[in-house]
């Protein structure tokens, strides 16, 4: 008992000395928990809506996309004839069956041609207003749509959109455009996640989105009363044979969540992997606080020991002080989480993607997770800086506070930190060598984490060299002010180089990230430069195929020397080694041999367009001995087999259309019906000659009336493709702020603990002249030098990681090495800038010290 009390004591005694690391902790475990309760919510309102548009059982087309699939590249869903209805009505335990049409594969503008469909990434859903979604939706403004002229939509579309009853909309599908007047407007029972929802009448939906009459793509059956789901679904599978996918609610439910689940899951472990992040270096700050804590404590401990507490006792009590900091900063982390959640919630509403509060979820599981995390990591941290007081003797209690450090110890400290170093690089290299990139990516990881775990360990001894280095071109212009920041900073390497050390992680990342997002876009762009012909690319903002009016307008455009459409088509290979697999081939015209120039390693490109001919790429023909002249076996998806020749080896030693096989749209016409045939995914256009400004507007002016595409000339692509890459990045960076931000509180809490530290030789500076403005000068310089050494560390460390990574990536195409100068420059300068910013509070209140109570201090 005597041992919590004085935990106790001494918690509430430097409360203010813990504030800063509760404040780590806090921010870790609200990160964690914020995750949890942003992901457990996002599950709930998806499963609800899953719940409320699935029908007891649901029958569709065995060929039909699942839910986490691309819709079918033809533009039309997979469909089943309408009089399946009245067997499905006939069979037993049913009591009502309904046909429904829905399509993805749309697109929805208004009288601006503006596209009204979802920002969010959310589908673009239309489809024929049937019973069961009465379940999910109401209609709050006009009524159903009764003719090919009247359309209706959703609520959180019209507010998004300013859409009001008598708009009209315009809905992009292949088989044409559909004008209709919206004539009423349904708003969501449910939380609507963010997708865009349009109906027609049933014979509408059904030309419109399918291409003819009598033609549903899925029915929803109502199971009778007492009749079970399941029961209901074996009665169908006996009276319809196993024709058609037939699925109870609970298994479209289930399929729903696993088409939204792998989104989920990626940012789930991204969002944890940067809190795991902003744990390790609030590891740094705990073992700083505590390290400092304890040695500021030295003679009290001694004191407790001379009357006759044990080591064991000691020890428990500093270990019983992290604990009460591991529950404090982890129960106001748990609450922050969920602030962080709702936030996550408000930003992605305001991205488009609508989440309600009215399902926040907050499972017993996300508060039980961090707190345990909290209270582990704080108390792991803080048992060094434990074992280190209970070897206090008695004796100390005679010195001065603060004890010398362990020679011997930092002996052995620094010859593991550069055995672990020397581990580390060897690993990188090993990495850099490897013939595949899936060998090498193991020594890759093995380098970052070792050579990470060094530098920390052998933090202290860099830092005496290289705050001396940064000293003497920061520091000594400030004179005996600077070299008395300079001495400060040295006089504990074990502290320096552990808050540094901090700082040093985030910034690793950032200049890795860096590096190697800066040598993607260069390899991509001088890969491009190298292999793409075509003046234009034209293609979907979301993946959608060209329609075939948008496709005429594209053709008739003006000063245009060819245009190249290029399709995509699933099918099974067989190769002479009797091997199967399911592939996706390249269909194109020939002149896209002009628009992406690609290098043969045998026969020529050009054949490949010949009939019945195709390439394939080195890497398959290795792995199948494959030779020009052979045959392969292509079982078209919905169509028929052929015997294609292998005309062309292409090498694929590219990052564009890696591992593409070509061939002849003439020959996937021979063995696919039109019905079957896909649209172009994207196409290419080349100008005639001196006529690229002209033919770029012409283009641009033809395809205005389809928004969901975008024409392109090789500048604007090359600057898309940098666009992508830096706002992933920015996500990234933001999310590395979090470390960030803890490394500044490890900054602030070293310094306002050094400062604690050394009261009486502030007071003593004081009093022979040293004046406030000089002394706040003082901590703002070593604040400034100790954040320079460890951006110092962290930007050599992370450009090492980046060029590491990027020796591997290059196995994969991306061959140039490009280290954003600019970038890491500018980081490290901001550094300073961090340093200033920690400084500022610790500097302040030492300029406020009573100069007679600082030099009477013990």
């Amino acid at each position: 008992m005597t041992v919590v009390k004085t935990s106790l004591r001494n918690f509430l005694a430097h409360k203010g000395r813990m504030a800063l690391s509760a404040v780590a902790v806090l921010l870790s475990v609200a990160f964690v928990s914020g995750t949890l309760v942003f992901t457990d919510t996002m599950n709930t309102t998806f499963d609800k809506l899953f719940a409320a548009t699935s029908s007891d059982v649901t029958v569709s087309p065995k060929g039909a996309a699942a839910a986490d699939e691309t819709p079918s590249q033809t533009g039309k869903p997979e469909s089943l004839p309408a009089s399946v209805v009245g067997r499905v009505e006939k069979s037993e335990g049913v009591k009502s069956a309904e046909g429904a049409v829905s399509s993805m594969s749309v697109t929805v503008v208004d009288a601006d041609n503006k596209n009204v469909g979802a920002s969010s990434g959310a589908p673009t859903i239309a489809g024929n207003w049937t019973e069961n979604d009465l379940k999910s939706m109401e209609i709050t403004s006009g009524h159903a749509p009764r003719g090919p002229t009247e359309v209706m939509v959703d609520a959180d579309t019209a507010d998004k959109h300013d859409l009001k009853l008598g708009d009209e909309l315009r809905t992009i599908v292949v088989t044409g455009d559909l004008k209709a007047k919206i004539v009423g407007i349904a708003t969501f029972k449910v939380t609507n996640p963010g997708a865009a929802v349009v109906y027609f009448d049933t014979a509408t939906a059904q030309r419109g989105l399918l291409g003819g009459t009598g033609l549903f793509t899925q029915i929803n059956v109502v199971a009778d009363q007492g009749v079970s789901d399941a029961q209901l679904k074996a009665d169908l599978a006996g009276s319809l044979g196993g024709t058609y996918k037939l699925q109870t609610q609970k298994e479209m439910a289930d399929a729903g969540r696993d088409s939204v689940g792998s989104f989920l899951d990626v940012m789930k472990y991204a969002m944890l992997g940067f809190a795991g992040i902003a744990f390790l270096v609030g590891i740094f700050l705990i073992v700083n606080t505590f390290s400092m804590l304890v040695a500021q404590r030295t003679r009290e401990i001694g004191l407790m020991r001379a009357i006759g507490s044990s080591r064991k006792q000691v020890n428990r009590s500093v270990l019983l002080e992290a604990v009460l900091l591991g529950i404090v900063g982890s129960v106001a982390g748990v609450a922050a989480g969920v602030g962080l959640a709702v936030g996550l919630m408000e930003l992605m509403s305001s991205m488009g993607m609508e989440l309600s509060t009215q399902d926040l979820t907050v499972k017993w599981t996300t508060p039980a997770i961090g707190l345990a995390l909290g209270v582990i990591v704080t108390v792991l941290a803080a048992y060094i800086p434990a074992r280190r007081a209970g070897k206090i003797s008695p004796m100390a209690a005679l010195r001065d506070a603060g004890t010398p450090a362990d020679g011997r110890a930092g002996r052995i400290r620094g010859a593991i930190g550069l055995v672990l170093t020397g581990g580390g690089v060897a690993a990188l290299l090993v990495s850099t060598g490897a013939a595949k990139a899936s060998e090498g990516s193991l020594f890759l990881g093995l380098g970052v984490v070792f050579t990470l775990i060094g530098f920390v360990v052998i933090g202290p001894l860099l830092a005496g060299f290289f705050v001396k280095v940064l000293s003497a071109v920061v520091l000594r212009v400030f004179g005996p002010v600077g070299r008395m920041a300079e001495r400060n900073a040295l006089r504990n390497p074990r502290r320096t180089g552990a808050t540094g050390a901090a700082l040093m992680i985030g910034l690793a990342l950032v200049a890795c990230l860096s590096v190697v997002g800066s040598s993607m876009v260069a390899s991509a762009t001088d890969e491009l430069d190298k292999t793409v012909g075509a003046d234009f690319i034209v293609q979907s903002n979301t993946g959608q195929p060209i329609v075939p009016q948008a496709q005429e307008a594209l053709e008739k455009a003006p000063d245009i020397k060819h245009v190249t459409e290029y399709k995509l088509i699933d099918a099974v290979l067989t190769t002479p080694d009797g091997k199967t697999a399911k592939d996706e081939l390249v269909a194109a015209d020939p002149t896209y041999a002009q628009d992406l120039r690609r290098e043969t390693v045998g026969g020529e490109l050009s054949a490949a367009y010949d009939k019945n001919s195709m390439s394939v790429g080195d890497v398959f023909a290795k792995e199948h001995d494959v030779s020009v002249g052979d045959e392969l076996t292509v079982a078209f998806k919905g169509g028929e087999s052929a015997k294609l020749k292998v005309a062309a080896i292409t090498s694929d030693d590219v990052s564009v259309d890696k591992g593409a096989k070509y061939m002849s749209i003439d020959t996937a016409a021979e063995y696919l019906t039109p019905e079957k045939m896909p649209k172009n995914i994207i196409m290419f256009a080349a100008a005639d000659d001196g006529k690229e400004k002209e033919a770029y507007a012409a283009l641009k002016d033809s395809m205005a009336a389809y928004p969901q595409y975008k024409v392109q000339d090789q500048t604007d692509f090359k600057q898309d493709l940098k666009d992508q890459i830096g706002q992933l990045l920015n996500i990234v960076y933001g999310l590395l702020g979090l470390a960030i931000i803890v490394a500044v509180l490890g900054v602030v809490n070293t310094l306002a603990l050094s400062v604690v530290e050394r009261t009486r030789e502030i007071g003593l500076l004081r009093a022979i002249g040293l004046s406030r403005r000089q002394l706040r000068r003082m901590i703002r310089l070593e604040s400034v030098v100790i954040a320079l050494f460890g951006a110092l560390l962290g930007l050599g460390l992370g450009m090492g990681w980046g060029t590491a990574a990027q020796q591997l990536l290059a196995l994969e195409g991306l061959e140039v090495l490009e280290i954003p100068w600019p970038t890491i420059i500018g980081v490290f300068v901001a550094s300073a800038f961090v340093g200033l910013f920690a400084a500022l509070v610790p500097a302040f209140r030492a300029g406020r010290m009573n100069v007679l109570n600082a030099i009477a201090t013990d």
